[in-house]
């Protein structure tokens, strides 16, 4: 009832702003080129809340005109489609849609690869629409602002060998592979190895569907399996573009003693620029 999966108020979309060190500017705005739509996960939930922080924080350096929808964002309505509720779905999508089109936003850009699959192959089927936005992933919008050098790079950044964890509503159903790892190349001093599954043959993090809710074992041991082959690869950093990926290694490398770092590639980033 409340438009999202944590089922807190709807105001609360917006508390994950609270502790940055500047309000930003895409807050309370009518009209904006990009309109980043946050998802419930980084909107609801603390231990996700660094992704969108970070992610604004790199549209503001790079004097990105973006608007946030705040409460009005509700839900992407992935969750209710897939739990046999399409109508629902329907008026939750075409509540969204008609908040983006209000804002006449050029582009939508979503961190969570789920919100985007969604958006991207569902929303003009379900609706029955053109839609006359481009949606796209954080990885492609960030990759092609380092590409233009709108996001200057530091230049004392360390030597980091890291590997790339593809999620799979961003990998296998998407298509989007090559984006987050053009980011990756571009960041100075850090080095990519890849996991023996990597791409379209890319392991689950274990945390997808409702199957944590479902079969918390199950989950646990397959984000274990995949924790280990992270660790095999030599990295200490296991890099995912899904705030739920993130979240399901982080837990597994706790719980397996495994000395590897879990992190959103969007925080990768903002820890590059200058």
């Amino acid at each position: 009832e409340g438009h999202n999966i944590s089922g807190e108020p709807n105001e609360n979309r917006l508390m994950w702003t609270d502790n940055l060190p500047n309000p930003p500017s895409g807050v309370g705005k009518e009209k904006a080129d990009v309109v980043y739509f946050v998802g419930c996960v980084s909107a609801m939930f603390p231990r996700s809340y660094s992704v969108a922080q970070s992610f604004v924080q790199l549209l503001e350096k790079a004097d990105v005109d973006y608007g946030l929808l705040g409460e009005r964002e509700w839900c992407c309505g992935y969750p209710q489609a897939i739990s046999g509720e399409p109508e629902r779905a329907r008026e939750t999508m075409k509540h969204n849609m008609d908040c983006v089109q209000a804002m006449e936003a050029k582009t939508l850009v979503t961190t969570c690869p789920s919100c985007f699959h969604f958006w991207k192959h569902t929303y003009p089927t379900a609706l029955d629409t053109e839609v006359n936005f481009e949606v796209r992933h954080a990885t492609e919008f960030l990759a092609d602002l380092l590409a233009s050098g709108r996001l200057p790079l530091r230049e004392d950044l360390r030597e980091q060998v890291v590997t790339y964890h593809d999620p799979c509503d961003l990998g296998r159903k998407s298509g989007v592979f090559e984006a987050p790892r053009r980011i990756i190349e571009q960041i100075p001093g850090l080095t990519l190895v890849e996991m023996p599954e990597n791409r379209e043959g890319s392991h689950c993090c274990g945390g997808g569907g409702n199957l944590e809710s479902f079969d918390p074992e199950l989950s646990s041991s397959i984000a274990a399996r995949r924790i280990r082959q992270a660790a095999e690869t030599g990295a200490k950093t296991v890099v995912s573009a899904c705030q739920q990926c993130e979240r399901t290694l982080f837990s597994a490398a706790r719980s397996e003693r495994i000395r590897v770092r879990s992190k959103d590639i969007v925080e990768l980033v903002l820890e590059a620029v200058a």
